[in-house]
């Protein structure tokens, strides 16, 4: 992440043009950490300034999201809009090259007299605060973040305290540096050190995304150092920071959002970032870009937190079974001699008439085709007619026992392979809505507690009903792909068609897959295709080579009483496939 100077600077210019004149019609904080500021221009009508001194997301931008507030606002909430509300915004300012922000506030106090107060956003990772100043003292009316000495020993944000801003950090502004200044702050450095380091130490309002962008414009690698720069190398630094400085002089921003190949955003820049090609890139306003960046990181952010608490439940269920399964085989073991106790009371019943009462019996085995001599263990308190009948009521209990524990067996077996098919599911999930789904399907097995109720609006059941991945082969054949049971069980049991082609990892938790087959019969092209991605959206991604077996739809069917996902099918072949990300990557830009 790179919220640094300048990103600030492009921040305060986008600010002065959008808020200076502005009146503070209503201040919210949503959490803990964040403050919404609604002003009213005449130029731009209502916007709604998010100002956000949390640890991981510290920032201030426009916004369109909404946000729901507390039913009681908290104190500092209360204070800003004693001071600020109705107030006109005179300025915005950024201070020198640092991430913090002024706003300089005309209110009026109780009694109606003019006053003036400034509204100070430091952003600065764990140490950022929103603080509430009274500029004619220089004391702190309240922060956001309240702490003492006792927390750090350089200043107290507390009511009444002075205000003291952050520590300097010695560094050179860009705008106000001459080439020879430029160039004994490069020398005077370790020669060691990367050329990027070196510009994070020493040039103010660059972080290391900005540094390496210069870097890499200045035609040198990302990682050069220092020790290999000559007089060519350190004109062409020289000329970028130059660009630099102009650049903020001027206000040339190119706000720039990165994005990985599935949308999912990877960092963000006052300035376009050419060093890095091979991600997409979205431009617009500071505010947009920062505004889509941090909406689609507390996305990601929520997602993984709904993932895990639904993995934690799944997997303490998974242990479970484990468990179960474990006490269960070495029961079956246990049981395993029943058929020992019965030849056992039979050989004793054969040879009552010889055998005396004691702690054995040696008799012949006629069981055995040697008829080799067998020692029975006896109880020496009951006659040999008594042990006989011992050994029969082991033999039964046993035998009973081999019969029940073998059926739970298989139970607890169908079970795990089930959940191991929703933790698969789970792990690859991609939205929110197909967590829900999973969700909904966990509540449905009982699982979880239901926490929505039924839908019963029928426009609303269609709006829920399960959407596959759709992806479209080489050949143009049209692939389908379950993202978890439920969605399994619709798209073969429903969706698809007798003659279509069903494709699943042979003995593998993993999607379905069905290829539309209309025309009646599948090149092996489509089919190869069709298998790797059985392969990738399975539980073997990260394998070599992974077994699939493809049928026809109609040799697929679903046992009564069989949870979710789970199917039988006969007629079968097997393929075996490498997983390909980029496979996937091509078949769904094909349907796109």
């Amino acid at each position: 992440m790179a919220f640094d100077g300048l990103v600030m600077a492009a921040v305060a210019q986008e600010l002065t043009s959008g808020l200076v004149g502005g009146r503070v019609e209503k201040i919210q904080q949503p959490t803990t950490h964040e403050l919404i500021l609604v002003i009213h221009t005449r130029e731009k009508g209502k916007q709604r300034l998010l100002i956000s001194a949390d640890a991981r997301d510290a920032r201030i931008h426009f916004t369109q999201a909404s946000h729901v507030n507390p039913l009681s606002p908290p104190i500092f909430c209360m204070v800003l809009r004693k001071h600020l509300e109705g107030g006109r915004i005179r300025s915005v300012e950024q201070i020198g090259l640092e991430r913090i922000l002024q706003f300089t506030v005309d209110s009026r106090d109780e009694l109606g007299r003019p006053g003036e107060k400034h509204l100070i956003c430091e952003v600065m990772g764990k140490h950022s605060n929103i603080l509430l100043v009274d500029p004619t003292t220089n004391t702190i009316l309240d922060g956001i973040h309240r702490y003492s000495h006792a927390v750090s020993r350089y200043r107290e944000v507390l009511p009444n305290r002075p205000y003291l801003s952050p520590p300097e950090q010695s560094k050179f502004d860009p705008r106000k540096l001459t080439e020879d200044q430029f160039r004994e702050i490069l020398m005077s450095g370790d020669i060691d050190l990367k050329v990027t380091d070196i510009f994070l130490q020493r040039i103010a309002g660059v972080g290391p995304l900005t540094c390496r962008e210069l870097v890499f414009r200045a035609g040198l690698a990302v990682d050069y150092r220092l020790e290999h720069c000559g007089d060519y190398e350190l004109t062409q630094l020289w000329q970028q920071i130059q660009y630099l400085g102009e650049l903020l002089e001027k206000g040339y921003f190119q706000p720039t959002l990165l994005l990985d190949r599935r949308e999912l955003p990877v960092d963000f820049s006052a300035i376009d970032l050419s060093h890095l090609k091979f991600f997409k890139k979205e431009t617009g306003s500071i505010s947009h870009v920062l505004d889509g960046y941090y909406r689609k990181i507390i996305e990601l952010r929520q997602l993984e937190s709904f993932r895990h608490s639904l993995l934690q439940t799944v997997r303490k269920e998974i242990g479970r079974l484990k468990k179960k399964i474990s006490l269960y085989q070495k029961s079956l073991a246990s049981a395993e001699k029943a058929d020992e106790y019965r030849i056992f009371g039979e050989l004793l019943t054969a040879n009552l008439y010889q055998i005396d009462q004691g702690k054995e019996a040696r008799v012949q085995n006629f069981y055995d085709p040697a008829g080799t001599e067998t020692i029975i263990a006896m109880d020496s308190s009951l006659t040999p007619s008594q042990n006989a009948q011992e050994y029969f009521r082991k033999y039964l209990k046993a035998k009973n026992t081999r019969n029940a524990v073998t059926q739970q067996l298989e139970q607890a077996e169908s079970e795990l392979n089930y959940l191991d098919a929703v933790d698969t599911a789970l792990s690859q999930a991609m939205y929110q809505e197909d967590l829900k789904e999973i969700r909904s399907e966990l509540e449905e097995q009982a699982y979880l507690k239901p926490k929505i109720q039924q839908v019963k609006n029928r426009s609303q059941k269609e709006k829920l009903r399960p959407q596959p991945m759709s992806f479209l082969s080489s050949e143009g054949f049209t692939i389908l792909v379950g993202k978890n049971n439920k969605q399994n069980d619709y798209l073969s049991l429903r969706l698809a068609s007798e003659d279509d082609i069903w494709l699943h990892t042979k003995d593998i938790p993993g999607s379905h897959v069905i290829i539309r087959n209309p025309a009646g019969e599948v090149p092996n092209q489509t089919l190869l295709e069709a298998a790797t991605l059985a392969a990738w959206f399975s539980k073997s991604r990260q394998s070599g080579k992974v077994p699939v077996d493809f049928t026809l739809r109609r040799h697929v069917r679903k046992p009564k009483g069989a949870k979710p996902g789970m199917v039988i099918y006969d007629n079968q072949q097997t393929l075996y496939v490498a997983p390909s990300e980029e496979l996937v990557d091509q078949l769904a830009a094909k349907k796109d």
